[in-house]
């Protein structure tokens, strides 16, 4: 706060925000992480993970992101946990707010991530991580041989129903219309799949179990029929949102509000300004994708400043 231009302020944690600390600070940037109230991620809501290199034995998302923080701490990064209010990335110094105060940088990196979108039900917190997951590719190897649900009816939902085929011994796909959303070669897939059953015109009303997710309750629009169902897993894929809202009108984004990058790099369109992780990745979304590009937007932080010292 007051006159001090950091060198560059990370805005976000989890794994991008705080790999693009380690690299920063490790090249003795100084940078100073903003990481937000709920800081870590989607991570933070992960219980096991299981497929990030170098943890055979897997560890709890709490826990890798408390590796990930203690690391970038150990090279000098410093922490804010709050939430950013506003920005000004109109000219240099670029300047961020937490409230009244203000703090100033010669270059920022974003990595406020994306948070995935649910359904709304009061079960869907209770079960997160104990049933409910928003993401297959992370969570679908603990349902072997188990019965899983998909809710949603876009190309999302029906990659996370393919994919779930490879462990579960049956995937209902629950979706609220009587067609899917998606393209038409991923809806045949699904159709065409024997492990796969499409309820149509129905929605999730709720999810009960004692410890875990045991069965659905699920309503059909049309017959207005309510159903139970024994379920051990349900997987919502109704799309993800970024968190960009702070941004809008400065940065450039798509129509669903991912930052856009230029080519292979993290700059955005504002000279000085970086973005990485699942603000920017609406395709992989993935631990160690959002680490990968939170390396890359230090490394290109770090030769942009040397290029333009002054910001």
């Amino acid at each position: 706060m007051g006159n001090k231009v950091e060198n560059v302020i990370i805005v976000g944690s989890g794994p991008a925000g705080l790999t693009a600390a380690i690299y920063a600070s490790r090249a003795n940037l100084e940078p100073l992480m903003i990481e937000g109230e709920e800081a870590g991620g989607q991570l933070m809501t992960t219980t096991d993970v299981e497929n990030y290199p170098g943890y055979p034995d897997g560890i709890t998302g709490p826990e890798m992101m408390a590796h990930f923080r203690k690391q970038a701490e150990r090279f000098g990064t410093r922490f804010i946990t709050k939430n950013v209010s506003r920005v000004d990335f109109s000219q240099r110094p670029f300047k961020i707010w937490i409230g009244n105060d203000e703090y100033q940088a010669k270059s920022v990196i974003i990595t406020t991530g994306a948070s995935a979108k649910y359904l709304g039900l009061e079960q869907e917190k209770k079960y997160l991580g104990r049933g409910v997951s928003a993401c297959a590719t992370c969570d679908g190897a603990f349902f072997r041989n188990q019965i899983c649900s998909i809710i949603g009816g876009g190309d999302t939902a029906m990659e996370e129903a393919l994919f779930l085929t490879r462990f579960a011994s049956k995937v209902y796909v629950i979706h609220r219309r009587d067609e899917f959303r998606s393209s038409k070669i991923m809806a045949d897939r699904v159709l065409n799949h024997e492990k796969i059953e499409v309820l149509w015109n129905t929605e999730l009303q709720d999810i009960r179990g004692d410890k875990n997710v045991e069965s659905i309750v699920v309503y059909n629009n049309q017959t207005k029929e309510v159903n139970e169902m024994k379920m051990d897993g349900v997987f919502i894929a109704i799309g993800h949102k970024p968190n960009t809202d702070l941004f809008k009108k400065q940065l450039d984004m798509d129509e669903v509000g991912y930052l856009k990058t230029k080519g292979k790099t993290t700059f955005t369109n504002i000279e000085g300004v970086f973005a990485a992780g699942d603000v920017q990745d609406s395709h992989y979304r993935q631990a160690i994708t959002a680490a990968g590009t939170g390396c890359m937007a230090a490394i290109d932080c770090e030769r942009w400043l040397e290029a333009n010292p002054n910001g």
